[in-house]
């Protein structure tokens, strides 16, 4: 079993920066990719980033060039640091990790992201 522990969300003002960071620990020996999702109200929970062991990245279009996915794999975490955010960024961030892409069980409690207009 793994245990994902998030911190960093808050309330700022658009055009502003956050760093969410995300902890592992358990049996992290078998995760492979780790990322972050969110889930606005109303809507469905969506990819936001994702990183693999090796460094390999993706994300979603909204965030591309505003947010930076990184991992420390001394230290099992996973970081999201956002900037230039808008309102609609506005969500519970979800730190999520797996052995591939198609094999994501773990997930963390959420941490609440909050854009101010």
């Amino acid at each position: 079993q793994v245990q994902l522990v998030e911190s960093g969300g808050g309330l700022v003002q658009a055009g502003g920066s956050l760093r969410l960071s995300c902890a592992a620990s358990g049996s992290i020996f078998s995760i492979n990719v780790m990322g972050w999702f969110r889930q606005a109200p109303g809507k469905q929970r969506a990819l936001v980033a994702s990183i693999t062991s090796s460094g390999s990245t993706n994300y979603a279009d909204s965030v591309k060039g505003r947010f930076t996915i990184s991992r420390d794999n001394a230290k099992n975490t996973v970081y999201l640091q956002m900037s230039v955010l808008k309102p609609e960024d506005t969500a519970v961030y979800y730190c999520n990790a797996g052995t591939n892409y198609a094999h994501r069980p773990y997930w963390g409690q959420g941490t609440q992201v909050t854009v101010s207009s």
